[in-house]
């Protein structure tokens, strides 16, 4: 079976760069074109050389149309508005589009469901085997403890993170409404300040901490009467991200067009 083409979005950043070498160094994939925004520096450059795997011979361009033209996959982390244009692109090229871009509204959502008419989406706040895992758990627990247990969720990130509640602490609240059976949009509170009054019950609250260098912290905690269930993950290194993406992609490969997760990917879909 010859070697799947992927493409890697905002190729220049720091995931693009750990998803260029977690693909030079994956049997079965294969690098077959880079891409960055208009006006970036790193255009023209080898996306090997710049992301530390060697000289691959694949320059960094703004072109998605022929980038994706000659692609099995698509793997994006970049933004909300690139990443609608590139679902877009991706179902019209009926190619496998794995998106890893926190910081999607409602809107966005929409949009990508419509492009997973045509193309095999798969999307998650985080690709990592361990937060998927904790996600799945979080469902258990909140399903198996009532409204007495308050969930409080916890994250922390780089003083560089531009989007809040991060994706992950997201996907964990989310997870941990569908284990009470609520709409996390009507029960999430996501700042106190002020006199806020006694905490109601059933609501999920976030707190988000940013500061240096930190990959990624998540905590969820179960607080009851007299005690407390904690659920944690602590990323150390991206590439768990970029693996997570990429196992991703060859999971979609040859599968039909829908809008999938990585609970799907993993088979975690029935925890």
């Amino acid at each position: 079976m010859s070697e799947m083409r992927l493409v890697v979005a905002g190729a220049a950043g720091r995931m693009g760069r750990m998803l260029v070498q977690v693909i030079h160094e994956t049997p079965g994939v294969m690098l077959c074109a880079a891409l960055e925004h208009e006006g970036s520096i790193a255009l023209g450059q080898d996306a090997g050389l710049l992301a530390g795997a060697g000289k691959l011979n694949v320059e960094i361009t703004s072109d998605p149309l022929e980038a994706l033209a000659k692609a099995d996959g698509l793997i994006d982390f970049s933004s909300p508005a690139a990443t609608i244009a590139y679902a877009a692109l991706a179902a019209q090229a009926r190619i496998v589009h794995v998106i890893g871009t926190t910081g999607l509204g409602a809107e966005d959502i929409e949009k990508i469901d419509a492009a997973a008419r045509h193309a095999t989406i798969v999307r998650s706040g985080n690709m990592s085997l361990g937060v998927n895992l904790l996600a799945g758990l979080v469902k258990k627990v909140a399903q198996t403890l009532g409204e007495d247990f308050d969930i409080e969720i916890v994250e922390m990130h780089h003083r560089m993170k531009v989007d809040a509640p991060s994706g992950t602490a997201l996907l964990l609240g989310e997870a941990a409404a569908k284990g009470r059976n609520i709409d996390l949009g009507a029960r999430a509170v996501r700042a106190r300040d002020g006199h806020t009054g006694a905490r109601i019950p059933g609501d999920i609250g976030f707190a988000t901490l940013r500061g240096g260098t930190v990959v990624g912290d998540h905590q969820v905690v179960f607080a009851g009467t007299g005690e407390r269930i904690e659920l944690a993950h602590r990323a150390e290194d991206r590439g768990i991200f970029a693996r997570g993406a990429v196992k991703a992609a060859m999971w979609a490969h040859g599968r039909k067009p829908g809008h999938y997760s990585m609970a799907d990917v993993l088979g975690l879909s029935d925890i």
